[in-house]
C-alpha cells in the first residue's frame, strides 16, 4: 500500500491561500514580540525620569525581560512538543497580553519589574510561532518564506517606534504599555479557527486529525492530497555510517516509523536530539551555528537597545567653543527607524541561521 508523509502532501499541495492565512496569524505573533522588545528602548528612560531609579535599575528592567525570554524559550518548546503548538499559541498570547496590560497599572518599580519578567516569558514563545508556520510550508520553500516571515519583525519595530513617538509626546508611558499589548489581544478571536500542526498530530499518532488538517489545506489551495495512507517517520540514526562526511549528515534523511510511546515522551526525544547535535559528526557545525546566532543577536539587540542611551548622550553633549547641541526627542525615534530598517538585513541572516539549524 502506498504511503505519504506530511512533507509529501505539502509539497504536492504547494503554498497557497491557506498558508497565507497561517502566515498572517503567525506573523502577528512575531510582530507583537518585536514590539515588546523594542519597547525596552523607550521604557527605561521614562521610568528612570518618573521614579528616579538608578542607571543600574533602568538596565535591570531590560535584563529581566530577556531572562524571562530565556526561560520561556525552553519551557514553551517543551510544552509545544508535549501538548501541541496551539496550546502554546493560546497560553503565551494570554500571558503576554495580560501581563503587558497589567504593566501599565504598575504602582511602583518593583511591581513593573515582576510583570515585565512574565511578559518576557510570554515573548519567549516566538520560536513556536515560527515553527508552527514552517510546518505548513512545503520543504522546498521554507528558506524563502522564512526570510519573508522576518519582515513582520521589522514592521513591529517600526510600528513601536511610531507608537512611542505619538504616545509619549501626548500621554504617558502607561498608555504606551497598554497599546503595545493590544495587538496580542487581536490574536485571541481567531484562535478557534487556528489549525494544529499536521506534523505534531502525526508525531502524536493522531493520523485522522492530521489528515483532516491536510484536507483543509488542499481544499483552500484547490489541490489534491497524494494517494495512499498518511504515515509519520522519525529520522533514522546515522551512527552506523562511519564513512559519511559531516555535510552529508546535515542533509535530511528519510525518516522511519516510530511508536506512540516515542511520540508522547518528548522529553527523552529532546535529550536524544541534543545528543545528536553534540555528536562527533555534528559538533563542529552545531557550535558554529550557535556562535553565529549568538553573535548576531548580541549585536542586534545591543544596537537596538542602545539607541535611547546614545540619544541621551548626544542631548547632553556640549561644545565649549562654538555652540551647545540640543537634540529633540524626535531624533530618538528617527534613530530607531534607521536601526529597525537596518535590522531587516540582520533578521534575514538570523532566520537563515534558524533554517540551517
Amino acid at each position: 500500500m502506498e504511503t505519504y508523509t506530511t512533507d509529501d502532501a505539502l509539497t504536492l499541495i504547494g503554498f497557497g491561500k491557506f498558508q497565507a492565512l497561517v502566515l498572517a496569524y503567525a506573523g502577528m505573533g512575531w510582530l507583537t514580540e518585536a514590539m515588546e522588545v523594542m519597547l525596552l528602548s523607550f521604557l527605561g528612560p521614562v521610568v528612570r525620569e518618573e521614579w528616579n531609579v538608578s542607571p543600574e535599575d533602568e538596565s535591570l528592567l531590560s535584563s529581566v525581560v530577556f531572562a524571562g525570554m530565556l526561560i520561556g524559550a525552553c519551557a514553551w518548546g517543551f510544552i509545544s512538543d508535549r501538548y501541541g503548538r496551539k496550546t502554546v499559541l493560546l497560553l503565551s498570547t494570554l500571558l503576554t497580553s495580560g501581563m503587558g496590560f497589567l504593566s501599565a497599572l504598575s504602582p511602583n518599580y518593583l511591581c513593573l519589574l515582576v510583570l515585565r519578567f512574565f511578559v518576557g516569558i510570554g515573548v519567549g514563545s516566538g520560536h513556536v510561532f515560527t515553527s508552527w508556520f514552517l510546518e505548513f510550508v512545503p520543504a522546498g520553500n521554507r528558506g524563502t518564506w522564512m526570510v519573508i516571515f522576518s519582515f513582520f519583525w521589522t514592521i513591529g519595530t517600526v510600528l513601536e517606534a511610531s507608537l512611542a513617538w505619538a504616545v509619549l509626546s501626548a500621554l504617558s508611558w502607561r498608555w504606551l504599555l497598554a497599546l503595545t499589548a493590544l495587538p496580542c489581544f487581536l490574536l485571541l478571536p481567531f484562535f478557534r479557527i487556528t489549525p494544529e500542526s499536521p506534523r505534531y498530530l502525526c508525531a502524536q499518532n493522531r493520523m485522522t486529525d492530521a489528515r483532516l488538517v491536510l484536507e483543509r489545506i488542499a481544499i483552500a489551495n484547490q489541490a489534491a492530497l497524494p494517494l495512499g495512507v498518511l504515515t509519520y517517520h522519525q529520522e533514522t540514526k546515522t551512527d552506523y555510517i562511519t564513512h559519511v562526511s559531516e555535510d552529508e549528515h546535515l542533509i535530511p534523511v528519510r525518516e522511519k516509523e516510530h511508536t506512540v510511546r516515542n511520540a508522547i515522551r518528548s522529553k527523552s526525544g529532546a535529550i536524544a536530539a541534543l545528543r545528536e547535535l553534540l555528536s562527533h559528526n555534528l559538533l563542529r557545525s552545531t557550535l558554529l551555528l550557535w556562535f553565529v546566532y549568538y553573535a548576531c543577536s548580541f549585536a542586534y539587540y545591543g544596537i537596538a537597545l542602545l539607541s535611547s542611551q546614545l540619544s541621551d548622550v548626544n542631548r547632553s553633549c556640549k561644545s565649549g567653543l562654538i555652540f551647545e547641541v540640543h537634540q529633540n526627542d524626535g531624533n530618538l525615534y528617527k534613530d530607531t527607524f534607521i536601526t529597525s530598517l537596518a535590522g531587516r538585513i540582520q533578521d534575514s541572516r538570523l532566520n537563515f541561521v534558524r533554517s540551517a539549524c
